[in-house]
């Protein structure tokens, strides 16, 4: 008997993605994301083995898209400096495209969840070991003063990443204040912002105040 087509595959993980962020792994059932894949059920099992292995490779599928940037961006023979601000608007966008898929998975592991646990445990030391080497490169080379590696980093992160958090959730729930909604886009979510943003921060730590 030959094999469904892999198309299946790529079907299913869509449907799953798009559901995902509104049900979490609990609400998440085999059939609702047949029925929006548009094949049976029974494929989900075919193709993945059970409903947590299915969750795994949907979470892990949108995770390594993200890894595979920002290990292009931190390499190479440019300037440690532009890489790391690579690295970081990789890192952003990731975080502002797919904000509500990651609201979810880290609500539930707060919640128990062992899938999305377990999907944390295994991925969030890789693009957090990234991250930190560049910022060791830098020191090393001079580019910036020493300081403990954990304060810069959280920094970073609150610089750059929070506001698309905050403001991104914010807006998803209609909670922007009108006068301000105009300029979410452009001043907070925007690469224009997000650039911004991120030299800021660099010139932040090399300034070693």
């Amino acid at each position: 008997m030959p094999r469904p087509s892999q198309d299946q595959d790529q079907a299913l993980l869509s449907a799953g993605a798009a559901l995902y962020p509104a049900l979490g792994c609990a609400g998440l059932s085999v059939r609702r994301v047949a029925e929006a894949a548009g094949v049976n059920p029974a494929m989900v099992h075919y193709h993945f083995g059970s409903k947590d292995a299915f969750l795994r490779a949907l979470l892990q599928q949108h995770y390594e898209e993200m890894f595979s940037a920002l290990s292009l961006h931190s390499q190479g023979e440019a300037d440690v400096m532009e890489r790391l601000a690579a690295a970081l608007l990789g890192v952003a966008r990731f975080v502002r495209e797919h904000r509500p898929l990651i609201a979810r998975v880290w609500a539930d592991a707060q919640g128990g969840e062992a899938v999305a646990q377990d999907f944390l445990r295994a991925n969030a030391p890789r693009h957090l070991g990234v991250l930190m080497a560049l910022l060791q490169e830098a020191e090393s080379r001079g580019r910036l003063p020493q300081r403990p590696l954990l304060t810069r980093f959280s920094f970073l992160m609150g610089a750059v990443v929070a506001p698309l958090i905050l403001v991104g959730g914010m807006k998803s729930i209609d909670a922007v204040p009108p006068a301000l909604l105009a300029a979410v886009d452009e001043d907070v979510l925007s690469d224009a912002a997000l650039q911004r943003r991120i030299e800021w921060a660099l010139l932040g730590l090399a300034s070693g105040v």
